[in-house]
């Protein structure tokens, strides 16, 4: 079974002239890989702690009923502690602006970002919109209103 295509007009702005545009790094993959559009002589330098807004040189012409979510890269996390500050940003289907990765260096070494690097992934998926329906009357459930780890072995403690 082929998978379906969804065309999205991109435009690309002048400081991403040259990089290629996002694509998915193998058959299977569901995230396109985001490029840094910094200049070549200038690379952003993240010191421990630092965050920085990184452009990615492109905009996008997302469908309505989509959205595009910038996502971390699991290996600039793995190795350099380096992941998306907002995971996962949301890219709204009426937004035209350029699409920029706010990155966090979480390492304990700065990270340069450097002009080209895959800094993120980009998602698109379809979106639902729900009207919300105030009755003040919620179905039971077996787990109830029971938050952070209660689905485990042992729930986590919560911090007061």
């Amino acid at each position: 079974m082929t998978p379906s295509v969804l065309q999205v007009h991109v435009a690309r702005l002048p400081h991403g002239e040259g990089l290629a545009l996002p694509a998915y790094a193998s058959a299977g993959a569901a995230g396109l890989d985001l490029l840094a559009a910094i200049p070549a002589e200038a690379p952003v330098m993240l010191a421990p702690g630092a965050w920085a807004a990184v452009p990615t040189g492109l905009s996008l012409a997302l469908p309505a009923d989509f959205e595009a979510q910038v996502r971390p890269r699991s290996g600039l996390a793995l190795k350099s502690g380096v992941t998306v500050l907002n995971a996962p940003g949301t890219v709204d289907s009426d937004y035209r602006g350029e699409i920029k990765v706010l990155l966090i260096n979480h390492g304990t070494a700065p990270f340069v970002v450097e002009r080209g690097m895959r800094i993120a992934q980009l998602v698109v998926a379809s979106v639902t919109r729900i009207m919300l329906v105030e009755d003040g009357k919620l179905n039971e459930t077996a787990r109830g209103a029971g938050g952070f780890g209660s689905t485990g072995l042992h729930a986590a403690p919560v911090l007061k």
